[in-house]
């Protein structure tokens, strides 16, 4: 059945609904101008296995191993580079703002097959090509998953070291690689290390494989790289598939690693117990660290991975980067893949709800409330937290996706459709 187009409001409706919505927030001290125009800086990196279920280019024929797993068979999966590409020209086109791309190993631009640990930047020249072209940064991940090499659940920490060296010199690879990028496009290019490392069961010894993940990545960070073009960063996970009983690099390991050797700290939203929120981590970690890194999902239940949502998680995730003054020291990108809905929607949902819960930060009396807490009235603070919920953030958004020259409202459904049935709807 044929859906009817959804009505985006008048530029002068959107401009009307702004205008009210900046006296209501300057009433309360708040610059709603200066707000859209911090936002308009902060960049959000999209990931790129979204759009095609985590399957990446190396070897299209093999399935997904490590702990990872994607549900669902929405037609339109990306199957080419290409696709995936147009795919994301797409998505960046429905978001306001300029944006980032991160890119896992195994969607090198070749082909050739080429093994994990002898991957060149020449294998991702396509990229740095097409990023320039749409003024996008690209972070970068060794692919520590989906490999004969990672099918006993063991990577970096496994007591095999022939295998450890292996992934070893992935990593060692991808270091150079991520630099590359970050040379390439003038702009640091993090290089984050996840491995899917655990025991489905009880093991009786914790301690050998954190030491032995521990020199392993003693050895891949021992070469210095220069912080302009490469940024190192290390993820924890509570468990996995596989890994439901022990996880080799968890979140106190890894906490213990980057401060240790002052290494950007990865948080990722889904990571944690169903009732720990990364929230309460980010000051903490950054009393230590200069930077951090955020993988921004919605977990539900068990899994970890659903697009994000303007949830009161997600709203207390960007509330306190804008809260704590760390919109500078923290990076943000996303990581989930659904493969139940239009994959374009998907990322653009979840990046724009991303970028909505940091303009509800922005829209905040820092300054005030900071002083009401400082005096201990924290009945006002109360108060006043609570009736900003009801102020008109959305015409604050709209009218930043109209100056950003982006759909606004649910508008950009219309858009996504219409790829859908001329593009998506013909790969079969």
């Amino acid at each position: 059945m044929a859906h009817s187009p959804y009505k985006q409001p008048s530029t002068k409706q959107i401009e009307d609904a702004y205008a009210l919505a900046k006296e209501r927030y300057a009433a309360l001290g708040v610059d709603a101008d200066n707000a859209i125009n911090i936002l308009s800086t902060i960049p959000i990196s999209l990931h790129c296995w979204q759009g095609d279920d985590v399957g990446g280019f190396e070897d299209p024929e093999r399935g997904l191993s490590g702990g990872i797993m994607a549900t669902g068979n929405y037609r339109g999966k990306a199957r080419s580079i290409a696709e995936l590409r147009a795919d994301l020209d797409r998505a960046y086109s429905l978001i306001p703002g300029d944006h980032r791309l991160n890119l896992h190993a195994i969607y090198l631009d070749t082909d050739q097959k080429v093994a994990r640990n002898e991957i060149q930047p020449e294998h991702f020249a396509g990229w740095v090509e097409w990023a320039k072209a749409g003024n996008h940064g690209i972070d970068f991940n060794p692919t520590l998953f989906s490999h004969p090499l990672a099918d006993d659940g063991f990577t970096l920490a496994s007591y095999d070291a022939g295998i450890r060296q292996f992934w070893i010199e992935h990593c060692i690879a991808c270091r150079e690689i991520g630099a590359y990028f970050g040379k390439e496009l003038g702009t640091p290019s993090i290089t984050n290390v996840w491995i899917p490392d655990g025991f489905k069961d009880t093991p009786v010894d914790r301690g050998t494989p954190r030491l032995l993940l521990k020199e392993s990545l003693d050895k891949v960070f021992e070469k210095p790289l220069d912080p302009a073009h490469n940024r190192d960063a290390v993820e924890s996970k509570l468990f996995g598939l596989g890994a439901e009983s022990y996880t080799v690099g968890s979140h106190e390991f890894y906490l213990g690693y980057a401060v240790a050797n002052q290494k950007i700290l990865c948080l990722d939203a889904g990571h944690f117990h169903p009732t720990e929120t990364i929230s309460d981590k980010i000051s903490a970690v950054l009393t230590f660290l200069d930077e951090i890194l955020l993988h921004v999902s919605r977990g539900v239940r068990w899994d970890s991975d659903h697009v994000v949502t303007l949830s009161d998680d997600l709203r207390a995730i960007t509330e306190e980067i804008v809260r704590g003054g760390y919109i500078g020291r923290v990076h943000i990108g996303l990581d989930f893949f659904d493969a139940s809905i239009n994959r374009i929607a998907a990322w653009s949902i979840g990046t724009r709800n991303a970028l909505r819960g940091l303009l509800l930060g922005l829209l905040e009396p820092h300054d005030h409330l900071r002083e009401l807490e400082r005096n201990g009235d924290y009945t006002a603070r109360l108060a006043l937290l609570e009736e900003l919920k009801g102020l008109p953030f959305g015409a604050v958004w709209d009218y930043h996706c109209l100056r950003q020259e982006v759909p606004v409202g649910i508008a950009y459904l219309n858009e996504i459709r219409g790829y859908e049935e001329s593009v998506l709807s013909k790969r079969g």
